[in-house]
């Protein structure tokens, strides 16, 4: 069997990459409030101050780091999606890691007993249903009801040039999908936080002690340098860009890549007559159990010639019409768990599609919800 290895290459080239700070190189703006305070560190593998892990950098500084929260694929990115991550100690620092992303999304009180403050250093793509954004609320409500500080460490959005999708119905709300917000929201995840506690989303009435380090230099316009895959399936900046898109395909019958190099680069399934690209899946480290495992799967490759998203600005809905169109069994096209209506926060789209609804009018079901979200946004800018 083939094995593939994550390459932790440049995602995005950037116009301003040698201006463009993070809010964890700023030092300067939140060391001082890290003096004598006990931290807990929410952190991975994309957590670095230039070459060097944030966990390093604040223990060669000083900084008393108590614990680690690991988040969706583990504190050094090992775990592929959906797998649970387990409470271990990391290996380099001696430090336990508690698990936010197992029996428990959500920091128990004894987990912060001995906490002064905690942490964020994490990259997003800009997705509603990326479970960062999940767990970044759960940690906000657990420091309101602790008492707690809760500091983000503002990273660029790499998907916030636009704004698209339907926004979610409440009723629909899941891990992966728990706030009245579009698919794409165009916002980084400090700016997010600032929303989630601004218009009183957490299930408290207290509000959390929130500090945002922004990054400079940044605008949402900003074409972002990412060293590091922001997760194990999401490698290049061609899947970074299509996986808004092309993850709605976990809640059909269709493959969205994952057990290829080429994960959210690609749509298919095992035929004969759809597409002119074929890929098999298999397990791998970060995929163990993909569908189609083994079978030929037919189908379509998204590459940068074809697919420039940059100036489209929306989601990729003739892809989705495309592959229900061509389905041959519409009965089964949509998994019976309904895992499609999660991801898009409402059964509208899935009905949309199912009855033959054109991409114009399926845009305009949603454009005046995107409207009302657009002035709550517009509130909790940073840049």
């Amino acid at each position: 069997m083939k094995k593939y290895f994550l390459v932790c290459a440049v995602l995005c080239t950037s116009l301003f990459a040698q201006d463009l700070q993070l809010g964890n190189a700023r030092t300067e703006l939140y060391l001082p409030a890290l003096k004598n305070k006990n931290i807990a560190l929410v952190a991975n593998a994309n957590s670095l101050v230039g070459k060097t892990h944030l966990l390093d950098t604040l223990l060669s500084l000083g900084v008393s780091v108590k614990k680690l929260f690991a988040l969706e694929h583990g504190f050094r990115l090992v775990e592929g999606a959906g797998e649970k991550v387990a409470s271990a100690v990391d290996e380099k620092t001696g430090l336990p890691i508690l698990s936010l992303y197992g029996a428990s999304k959500k920091p128990k009180a004894e987990d912060l007993q001995d906490i002064d403050l905690i942490l964020w250093d994490v990259q997003d793509v800009g997705v509603r249903f990326f479970t960062y954004l999940s767990s970044l609320h759960y940690l906000l409500e657990a420091a309101a009801e602790q008492e707690k500080t809760l500091m983000v460490l503002d990273r660029p959005n790499p998907n916030a040039f636009y704004i698209d999708g339907p926004v979610l119905d409440k009723k629909f709300s899941s891990f992966v999908g728990m706030h009245p917000v579009p698919v794409v929201y165009g916002m980084t995840l400090g700016e997010f936080a600032q929303m989630i506690v601004g218009e009183k989303w957490l299930k408290t009435e207290k509000n959390p002690m929130l500090t945002v380090i922004p990054c400079a230099n940044y605008t949402h316009q900003t074409l972002c340098h990412l060293p590091q895959a922001p997760s194990p399936n999401l490698r290049t900046w061609q899947a970074i860009y299509l996986y808004p898109t092309l993850c709605f395909l976990e809640g059909t019958v269709l493959s969205e890549g994952r057990g290829t190099p080429f994960a959210f680069e690609v749509i298919g399934y095992p035929n004969t007559h759809w597409g002119d690209f074929t890929f098999t899946p298999e397990a791998l480290p970060y995929a163990k159990s993909p569908k189609f495992k083994n079978q030929l799967c037919r189908g379509y490759r998204l590459d940068a010639a074809d697919y420039q998203l940059r100036q489209r600005k929306t989601l990729r809905l003739d892809l989705l019409l495309d592959a229900y169109r061509h389905y041959p069994d519409k009965e089964t096209f949509f998994l019976k768990n309904l895992f499609f209506d999660k991801l898009a926060g409402t059964d509208q789209l899935r009905v949309a599609l199912q009855a033959g609804k054109t991409e114009a009018e399926i845009r305009q079901s949603w454009q005046k919800d995107l409207e009302q979200f657009k002035q709550i946004r517009a509130k909790y800018l940073l840049y």
